[in-house]
C-alpha cells in the first residue's frame, strides 16, 4: 500500500486525538472519524468519567470529523466498515479488539503502548515502571493482534523520563513529541507494506492492574519500594493514594522522601522513608 491513507483513531481525550490527528496529517494521510471508549468493558454502561470526557471531546472535533462511541466490539466493526479505512490507530482503548475490528481496515489496526515491547505489556505500563522505581519510559507502536501488545513491532523510541514527582500531566509533555515521531516512523512503515518485526516473548513482562493488597503500605518492603508505591498513586490522580498504620490510626498517604525531611519517619525492611504529606484514613476493609 502507497499513498494517502484514510485512517481513523481510537484513544481516549481531546489532546491525544490531536497529537495523532497532527501525526498523520504531517505523514500525509487523511484522519477521517474518532473513536473513544466510553466503558471499561464492551456491552457495559457508559463510565461517569467518560461522559465527561465526552463533552470536552465534542467541544474539540475538528470541522467535519465523526466521534464514535461504540457500545459494543461489533457495533464498533460495523461503523467502521462504512468509513473504507486503510488504517486504524489506537492509543489507550480499554476493550480487546476481535477479529472484525482487526480485519476492517485494509492495512490493520497499530496500537501505540507507553513501554519499550515486550516489556511491560498489558493495560498498566507506566504505573509498573513508576512501582519498580524506573528512571524512564518509552514508546512502541506495533501491529494489533487478538492478544494484549503481542504484535509485531513498527517503531520503538525510549529515553521518556519519570520525574521523581511524576504526574499525568508532566509525564503527557514528555510523551507528546515523541508520540508524533514515532508515529510518523509506523505510518511510513505501514504506507510501505512493512510487517513489522516479531517480538521476542522470551524477554516479555506482563504490566497488570495492582492486586488490591497493594493500596496499603507493608513496611516488610525496602524505603525505596514504599517511596515508589507512593509515587505511583500520586501519579493516579488525587483521589488515590495507600494507607498506612500509624500509633493508634491510619493515615492516607500522600508524599514520601527518601532523604531525612520534616514529617512521620516510617521504619521499612532497610531503613526509614519520611512522610512529608498525608491525611487521615479509615483502615482498610479486613478481607477474608
Amino acid at each position: 500500500m502507497s499513498g494517502r491513507m484514510r485512517v481513523a483513531l481510537a484513544t481516549f481525550g481531546p489532546d491525544e486525538f490531536e497529537t495523532l490527528h497532527a501525526a498523520c496529517e504531517a505523514a500525509g494521510h487523511d484522519p477521517v472519524a474518532y473513536v473513544h471508549c466510553r466503558s471499561m468493558k464492551p456491552g457495559s454502561r457508559t463510565d461517569a468519567r467518560a461522559a465527561e470526557v465526552v463533552g470536552r471531546l465534542t467541544e474539540a472535533l475538528p470541522a467535519g470529523m465523526d466521534l464514535l462511541l461504540p457500545g459494543t466490539a461489533e457495533s464498533l466493526a460495523d461503523a467502521l466498515a462504512g468509513y473504507r479505512l486503510d488504517l486504524l490507530v489506537v492509543y489507550g482503548f480499554n476493550w480487546r479488539l476481535p477479529a472484525a475490528v482487526l480485519n476492517t481496515p485494509r492495512a490493520g489496526v497499530i496500537n501505540i503502548h507507553s513501554s519499550l515491547l515486550p516489556k511491560y505489556r498489558g493495560p498498566a505500563p507506566v504505573l509498573w515502571a513508576i512501582r519498580n522505581g524506573d528512571s524512564e519510559i518509552g514508546l512502541t507502536v506495533h501491529r494489533m493482534d487478538e492478544r494484549f501488545d503481542t504484535g509485531p513491532i513498527l517503531a520503538q523510541q525510549g529515553g521518556i523520563l519519570l520525574d521523581e514527582d511524576v504526574t499525568q500531566q508532566g509525564l503527557w509533555q514528555r510523551i507528546r513529541p515523541v508520540l508524533g515521531e514515532v508515529l510518523g516512523t509506523a505510518l511510513d512503515l505501514v504506507a510501505q507494506g512493512s510487517p513489522g518485526v516479531a517480538q521476542d516473548d522470551a524477554e516479555a513482562s506482563h504490566a497488570g492492574f495492582m492486586e488490591p493488597g497493594f493500596s496499603v503500605v507493608d513496611r516488610s518492603r525496602t524505603a525505596a519500594q514504599v517511596h515508589n508505591q507512593v509515587r505511583m498513586f500520586r501519579f493516579m490522580g488525587p483521589r488515590h493514594a495507600p494507607v498506612v498504620e500509624v500509633g493508634d490510626g491510619w493515615l492516607k498517604v500522600l508524599r514520601t522522601r527518601l532523604e531525612p525531611a520534616e514529617g512521620i519517619r516510617l521504619e521499612c525492611a532497610d531503613g526509614p522513608v519520611w512522610i512529608v504529606e498525608s491525611t487521615p484514613a479509615d483502615p482498610p476493609p479486613i478481607r477474608r
